[in-house]
């Protein structure tokens, strides 16, 4: 039987249930028995039945698509995690709708109403322009990575043993003085916990340092300049002593990298680097850059898998209220490469 012509009314009798039955088992399977399901599931192969999706979205309101909001792309962080959290479409069969909101709260909102005009069934936030409180009363699931969380589920990279990581491994190259680079942004944030772990794995050790906390742009460009005064700082601060650098991302950190390199055409004994993130730009920098893998791949299935059982849970007919969020967070990976011994 051609496959576009065939209805549910050719599929009622090719079952003897009714259109209505079989209306039932597109719309609300768990109004059937399994039996009777596993009847109509062998039937639409037997017919060779393809899908109406966008009948079927008309129907129940159902999209199977899910909404992300992520801040940029010029983070090769978020680009990577974009990337994956995309790769996930063949395990649990979810498209997307990408907006960047470039840090606009406004923006944000426009993109949430386009989205929820889309009848999307969930949303994945990276961005953090709107607080969670807000988020939380659009009522519908959401899954938070790597930004203010205190609303709603959330999977994060464990920040602060990413930061023990690093600053540890600093401290093992012998720096004179170890420099924690990073954004001015709130305690409630999850990647404060890099500021943290740094700030106190150096005073247990007795590690002289400093923390450079500022704006640190919102293009290439911008980061590029930032990264130069930052460095030209450094240099008349701390001459001829060994400086451990703990880069806020593999942007900012092969950003450094390039300045180095351009003064000196190699890594100066002066400096070591490590980054965050383990983005391929770590790896494939002119010169290999140690960093703090976030388990990108991991993070992005763990945030999907946790959105789904929300978008299930609330298709049943009785949906069970969740009661407490959910914030899992995921152990980083210390990945040593040539910009630390």
């Amino acid at each position: 039987m051609d496959k576009k012509k065939v209805t549910f009314d050719d599929i009622a009798k090719y079952t003897n249930f009714s259109k209505t039955t079989i209306s039932r088992y597109f719309n609300n399977p768990d109004s059937l028995t399994v039996e009777n399901q596993d009847i109509i599931a062998q039937a639409l192969i037997d017919l060779g039945y393809q899908k109406n999706k966008l009948a079927k979205v008309l129907a129940n309101g159902k999209s199977e698509f899910v909404g992300i909001i992520i801040p940029n792309l010029y983070l090769h962080y978020y680009a990577e995690m974009l990337n994956q959290i995309l790769n996930t479409y063949k395990t649990f069969g979810y498209k997307f709708l990408v907006f960047v909101s470039r840090g606009s709260a406004e923006t944000e909102r426009e993109y949430i109403q386009e989205l929820l005009a889309y009848k999307i069934e969930g949303m994945i936030i990276l961005s953090h322009a709107i607080p969670s409180s807000e988020l939380a009363s659009y009522n519908i699931p959401i899954v938070a990575i790597e930004r203010e969380d205190q609303y709603i589920n959330s999977v994060n990279t464990d920040n602060y043993m990413g930061a023990v990581q690093a600053t540890s491994l600093l401290i093992k190259n012998n720096c004179d003085v170890l420099v924690h680079v990073n954004s001015v942004f709130p305690k409630t944030i999850p990647s404060y916990g890099r500021i943290q772990g740094f700030d106190d794995t150096c005073k247990e050790n007795g590690i002289r340092h400093e923390l450079i906390l500022k704006d640190l742009g919102h293009s290439p460009q911008e980061i590029h300049k930032i990264m130069s005064e930052i460095y030209d700082q450094l240099k008349r601060k701390y001459p001829d002593q060994r400086k451990g650098l703990f880069m806020p991302t593999d942007t900012h950190a092969n950003s450094m990298l390039n300045i180095i390199f351009r003064e000196y055409s190699s890594l100066s004994d002066e400096y070591r680097i490590i980054g965050f993130d383990d983005s391929p730009i770590a790896a494939q920098a002119i010169l290999p850059i140690s960093t703090v893998g976030q388990q990108i791949e991991k993070i992005a299935y763990e945030a999907m898998e946790l959105l789904v059982t929300q978008m299930n849970e609330k298709k049943k007919r009785r949906p069970k209220p969740q009661t407490e969020l959910i914030h899992k967070k995921i152990t980083p990976i210390l990945i040593r490469r040539d910009t630390t011994k």
